[in-house]
């Protein structure tokens, strides 16, 4: 077990907490970090760019001259690639680019971005953030006071209005304790857990 010091928003200590070295100290993996990313990233491609072939295209069903005779090249209908207005020829179409990597990948994947952050001195603990209202001004203000000009902040999902301080905050991004993933961990220079999400993320990576 990992002893993690826990401190208050204004960066005082106030105690400690044990966690995993499974979870918050495993080696790095680089490769294991490179596909759960690159499998995020892959997930958000829409896959619906699409043109029209000439079978798609409206008109043109009428052949536009005689087959033989005329001199010119044999032409079946004026929607054919080679024309003017005509579909185009092994354009792309709609498909879909969605691929999954195992749970256990996923998991080993969330416990190496954790643990680099740690490694990289640059996972903090604090041990609650609670704002008494919404306030962009006042969350961006903190973070910057402790140091953190890029953030990701994780707590647990009823914590709205540490959500809505945090997510018009350029720089900065709020998110509850299941929807922790690598790409938002190593997209942030700094990784900011509260007590309470620390102890979720440990429950739900065993």
């Amino acid at each position: 077990m990992a002893k993690f010091d826990v401190y208050d928003i204004k960066m005082k200590k106030v105690g400690d907490i044990e966690l995993s070295d499974d979870n918050f100290a495993a080696e790095l993996n680089k490769s294991l970090l490179y596909e759960v990313a690159k499998m995020q990233q892959i997930n958000r491609r829409r896959g619906t760019v699409m043109v029209k072939n000439s079978s798609l295209v409206s008109g043109g069903g009428k052949k536009p001259w005689k087959q033989k005779g005329t001199g010119r090249a044999r032409q079946g209908s004026t929607r054919a690639s080679q024309w003017v207005g005509g579909g185009k020829a092994m354009g792309p179409k709609p498909r879909d680019y969605e691929y999954h990597v195992p749970k256990k990948v996923r998991k080993a994947a969330i416990r190496a971005a954790i643990s680099k952050r740690n490694a990289d001195k640059a996972l903090f603990i604090v041990k609650e953030w609670n704002p008494a209202k919404p306030s962009t001004k006042e969350a961006v203000s903190t973070l910057a006071k402790l140091g953190f000009g890029n953030a990701l902040v994780i707590d647990l999902k009823g914590n709205a209005t540490l959500f809505k301080s945090v997510r018009n905050a350029k720089g900065y991004k709020f998110l509850p304790a299941e929807g922790a993933n690598v790409y938002d961990i190593l997209r942030h220079e700094t990784l900011v857990l509260t007590e309470a999400s620390a102890k979720a993320l440990e429950g739900a990576l065993q």
